[in-house]
């Protein structure tokens, strides 16, 4: 049996199409399955990640294993997460040859990525890369960055809407608890824009690669991390509303009026002022203002 891995043959339209209609492949509308067909934006991915023959990588959602082949040629050894159970013979089918790839069927959520880490990786942060369906990319990199997994980085595919939101700044109409909660973690970078004519099927928006690199420690310090994120998403619940009613109105959050109005008055803040105008280091700063508030 030949070590030496395969080139990567599968992405291109004709190739994508005869590999679904041979194991009459349906595509599920619960999934959002859009298959990558476009050679150059696979290695624009494999570019941004930064994959070396040196890297363990854990690709989330293989698909068909189109990433996943471009990831095999260029890392030590791959672990593809797939949760949708049809695809399984498929990847089977497509990733013969590919010695170094592992599929697990499984969600990414449920997934130990400390173990997998330690297992694969001897314990040192991995690589992660993913082409997601939009409904669930902001859950899934949320998950890895908040519960403090060993992630050096995470290369995702997105929606290019949802890309600009993660890199926006205060007072942009895309800066949002998106923005603050993945610039707390990482430090966001567009690589690619990717137009619907790189997919089967096409979507109906641009897409974008995003490169997070992961911070050694959070981007602020804060007293407490879960009261932070809990002003945030208060703060943007209701983008029309001053920081102040927001923060009144939200069923996560307990304090009075007046310890409200007295935080936002110790950030030499206006009680006008609205939450898309403060920044990460700011909202910080309002956290430990009212952390020690019961």
């Amino acid at each position: 049996m030949s070590n030496i891995t395969p080139r990567p043959w599968l992405a291109n339209a004709q190739m994508t199409r005869a590999v679904l209609e041979s194991h009459k492949f349906v595509l599920q509308k619960k999934y959002g399955q859009n298959f990558l067909i476009e050679p150059r934006v696979l290695e624009d991915i494999v570019a941004a990640a930064g994959i070396t023959e040196e890297d363990f990588v854990l690709e989330i959602g293989p698909g068909i294993g189109t990433m996943t082949q471009y990831l095999a040629a260029n890392a030590r050894q791959v672990t593809a997460v797939e949760i949708d159970r049809m695809l399984i013979p498929i990847l089977e089918d497509t990733l013969q040859g590919y010695h170094n790839v592992e599929v697990i069927h499984q969600d990414i959520l449920k997934v130990d990525i400390g173990r997998l880490a330690e297992e694969k990786n001897q314990g040192n942060p991995i690589k992660v890369v993913a082409n997601l369906p939009y409904y669930i990319t902001t859950p899934i990199i949320m998950n890895l960055l908040e519960r403090h997994v060993p992630v050096e980085s995470i290369t995702v595919m997105v929606q290019k809407e949802v890309a600009d939101r993660m890199q926006s700044g205060p007072g942009s109409k895309d800066y949002g608890a998106l923005s603050l909660a993945v610039q707390y973690f990482a430090r966001p970078q567009i690589a690619a824009i990717v137009p619907p004519g790189c997919f089967m099927p096409q979507p109906k928006v641009d897409s974008a690669v995003v490169h997070l690199t992961r911070h050694e420690k959070p981007a602020v310090s804060v007293k407490d991390e879960d009261l932070l994120f809990r002003l945030i998403r208060a703060s943007f619940n209701q983008r029309r509303k001053t920081l102040a009613n927001g923060l009144k109105n939200s069923a996560e959050l307990t304090f009075s009026k007046e310890q409200i109005e007295a935080a936002i008055t110790g950030l030499e803040k206006p009680l006008t002022v609205r939450g898309e105008t403060l920044t990460l280091e700011e909202f910080a700063a309002l956290a430990d203002e009212l952390s020690g508030i019961s």
